[in-house]
């Protein structure tokens, strides 16, 4: 995670103070980072993660919910405010109805005659078929859906490579809290692709990110600035139910308590330094 790290302190140095929609920020345009997998899962060190947020928020997506009652149920508030945001209260249609984010459109993509386009289905499908498919691809960035959303898409879109029996996955986003949410990013799109490659049999191999607007908000520089003056911790391992075969095996209806997340996914020897708290802007 040193070139997280590094990526934070190039932003510090050298970004862009830009006023935007929900504050300040100081930013720079395109930046890519890599992780490999054999080095160890992709986990903040110089800050705890709070990882079952990450796997449960993942579960949520890859299930194709858009309940916010049921991120609550289990012990997740990341999008709690967002449902319960001024703009979009009176779009929802039920209490803590998100509307058509990112799992209802990579489960649930809607067609013009009225079915359905579970891409992720599909794509993990394709993957077992015909690995060499270059249509290994699911978007969450509908234009016609944006104001159907309590939150349009950071996270974009991502696609798969096959090679040697390693599964590879490239993931774009558009707007990339780097304090708060990248971490979360990173551990997030790494937890996808161990999942994938364990649905499909194939190894985990490489993580690529491609981040466009990265921006840090002028009310977290002190807590970059704590962070980066932390030395990281070797990585943690990934440990994985060996019985997750299919989305079906991580559908969120059947978790009832933030526990039952730990039974199937955790990290081994995570080392970490102290979290460090600030706010999420919205």
């Amino acid at each position: 995670m040193r070139n997280y790290n590094a990526l934070l302190k190039e932003i510090m140095d050298t970004g862009v103070d830009r006023v935007g929609r929900n504050g300040t920020t100081r930013g720079l345009f395109t930046r890519a980072l890599r992780f490999k997998m054999s080095d160890g899962f992709p986990a903040t060190t110089t800050k705890k993660l709070a990882f079952r947020s990450v796997a449960t928020e993942l579960f949520w997506f890859m299930s194709g919910s858009n309940d916010n009652k049921v991120l609550k149920r289990l012990g997740c508030e990341i999008w709690t405010a967002n449902a319960e945001a001024d703009y979009w209260k009176p779009k929802a249609k039920f209490d803590g109805d998100l509307g058509r984010v990112y799992g209802v459109q990579w489960r649930k993509w809607q067609k013009p005659d009225g079915s359905v386009v579970d891409q992720l289905a599909q794509v993990i499908e394709k993957i077992k078929k015909d690995p060499n498919d270059r249509r290994l691809v699911v978007t969450a960035w509908n234009p016609g859906e944006i104001d159907q959303m309590a939150l349009p898409p950071c996270h974009m879109i991502f696609q798969f490579f096959v090679t040697n029996g390693k599964l590879s996955l490239h993931m774009f986003q558009r707007s990339c809290d780097t304090f708060l949410g990248v971490p979360f990013n990173i551990a997030s799109y790494a937890l996808m692709l161990h999942l994938v490659a364990q649905m499909t049999n194939l190894v985990a191999d490489e993580l690529i990110l491609t981040l466009g607007d990265v921006h840090i908000y002028h009310d977290h520089f002190d807590a970059v600035t704590e962070q980066l003056s932390r030395e990281p911790f070797p990585l943690p391992t990934l440990w994985l139910d060996p019985k997750i075969k299919s989305l079906a095996d991580i559908d969120v209806s059947k978790f009832q308590t933030p526990e039952d997340i730990s039974t199937i996914v955790k990290l081994v020897d995570y080392q970490f330094h102290p979290a460090i708290k600030a706010k999420m802007a919205v």
